[in-house]
Formats: structure tokens, C-alpha cells, sequence
């Protein structure tokens, strides 16, 4: 069963049982996520740039986007218009793909890990997760990859509180750590 059929048959009838929504609309969901890299120093290294694209291609199934500084800051030698990083944005199908993979795969392959932080759910119900290095993933393979890098993702939700959102991944399964 895909997590999206998982959602729609399992969840949904469990948060509106707990909070007491009336209607299905009403039940929060995954709006979209969002994967980003930054280049930090090494934003002028083409060779680093095309194969983090590569990367994000990869991972994602999507051509990602470039983002650009949005002013100037001479300490840390960026100019206005300067290309420091990139996104992908994902929504709908490749979404839900993307998010069994990473809950699946991408999250027990990681080195060390021991669940998500409680903190990591903010205060409007949206999840941020940062991974040291993209090795995690199935579609990367160590030897073909000359430098490795970091990735945030960032799971937005419609939910209006923290309550909410943490119930909602906690039944996705999204692999929190233990509290003590």
C-alpha cells in the first residue's frame, strides 16, 4: 500500500476520530515538500555545482532550482544576484514518493540516526529535517560521487498547530526519537 492510499485509509479516519473533524477537507495533509541545498563556499566550484545538480535530479526524480542572493553581504563575500543555492519543490505523486522513500529507506540508512528530533515540528505543524550527506539515498552510489553534501527538507503541512502536524506525521510513521 503507497502512502498516499496509507493516508487516505488509515490516518484520515484516526485524526478526525481525535480531533473531531466533521468532513475529510478538514483532516491537515501534506501540502508540498521541499528539498534545498545550499553551496556555502564553494558556490563558484562548477564542477560542485553541476554534480549537486546531478544530485538533487537524482534524488528527486526533478530538475531543481537555482536560487540567487537576494542582496549583498561582504563578509561573506556574496553579491546581490549571486547563485547560493538550490530547491526542488515537490507536490502531489512524486511527493508522497519521495516521502515513503525517505521514511523507508533514506531515514534508517542514515549514520547514527536515532529518530527526529521532537523539535524539528514547528509551531504552525511543518516538519524541517536536515541530513548531512546525500549518501542516504538509494540513487547515489559512494563511488560515483566526487564531494558529498547536505540537504534540508522541509515537510509543509495544512494544519493550523503543532498538535496537529505532530500527530499527523507521527501517523504517517515518520520515525521520531524516544523521549526518556
Amino acid at each position: 500500500m503507497s502512502l498516499r492510499e496509507f493516508y487516505k485509509q488509515e490516518v484520515v479516519p484516526q485524526l478526525k476520530d481525535k480531533f473531531g473533524y466533521k468532513n475529510d477537507l478538514e483532516v491537515p495533509h501534506i501540502s508540498k515538500v521541499i528539498i534545498n541545498v545550499g553551496f556555502g563556499q564553494r558556490s563558484k566550484d562548477k564542477e560542485f555545482v553541476d554534480n549537486l545538480e546531478e544530485s538533487l535530479k537524482q534524488i528527486t526524480g526533478q530538475k531543481p532550482v537555482f536560487t540567487k542572493a537576494k542582496k549583498s553581504v561582504s563578509s561573506f563575500k556574496i553579491r546581490e544576484g549571486m547563485i547560493i543555492g538550490a530547491k526542488v519543490t515537490l507536490r502531489g505523486k512524486r511527493m508522497y514518493d519521495f516521502l515513503e522513500k525517505l521514511i523507508k529507506v533514506s531515514l534508517p540508512r542514515t549514520r547514527d540516526f536515532r529518530g527526529i528530533s521532537s523539535k524539528a515540528v514547528d509551531s504552525s505543524g511543518n516538519l524541517t529535517i536536515g541530513l548531512k550527506d546525500n549518501l542516504a539515498f538509494p540513487e547515489i552510489e559512494a563511488q560515483d560521487l566526487d564531494k558529498l553534501h547536505g540537504l534540508e527538507v522541509s515537510v509543509h503541512t495544512a494544519t493550523f498547530n503543532r498538535e496537529e502536524g505532530w500527530e499527523l506525521f507521527k501517523l504517517l510513521g515518520f520515525p521520531f526519537e524516544e523521549t526518556k
